[in-house]
C-alpha cells in the first residue's frame, strides 16, 4: 500500500471540520469518512478551535501591545551613533585604547 502525499488543508477547510466535530451530529469516525481526514486530526483541530476562539471576540486582553519595529530600529540607530561617537572621542582623548 502506498503512503499518500502529505496534504495541506486550508483554515476555512480545517473550521467547517471542527464545527462539524463540535456539532456532536455525526461521530469522529463518520466525519473522518465523510471528510477523507483521519479521526486524530479532526480532535487536534476541535481542540484548536476551541483554545483559540476567544481571540476570535478580541479575547485574551493580558497580551503585551504590538511592538512598534520602526521606533526600535530608530533607538538602535540613535544608540549605535552615540556610541561610535563616545568610542571615537575617548580614544582621541587618550582614555580608551585603539586596540580592543
Amino acid at each position: 500500500m502506498a503512503r499518500r502525499p502529505r496534504r495541506n488543508h486550508k483554515p476555512q477547510f480545517k473550521a467547517k471540520v471542527a464545527l462539524e466535530a463540535l456539532k456532536g451530529e455525526q461521530t469522529m469516525a463518520e466525519l473522518a469518512e465523510r471528510f477523507d481526514v483521519h479521526p486524530n486530526q479532526i480532535t487536534q483541530w476541535k481542540t484548536q478551535l476551541l483554545e483559540r476562539s476567544a481571540d476570535v471576540f478580541g479575547g485574551d486582553e493580558s497580551r503585551e501591545p504590538p511592538v512598534d519595529v520602526k521606533a526600535l530600529h530608530a533607538k538602535i540607530g540613535e544608540l549605535t551613533l552615540e556610541v561610535d561617537f563616545l568610542g571615537g572621542a575617548l580614544t582621541k582623548a587618550g582614555l580608551l585604547s585603539a586596540k580592543r
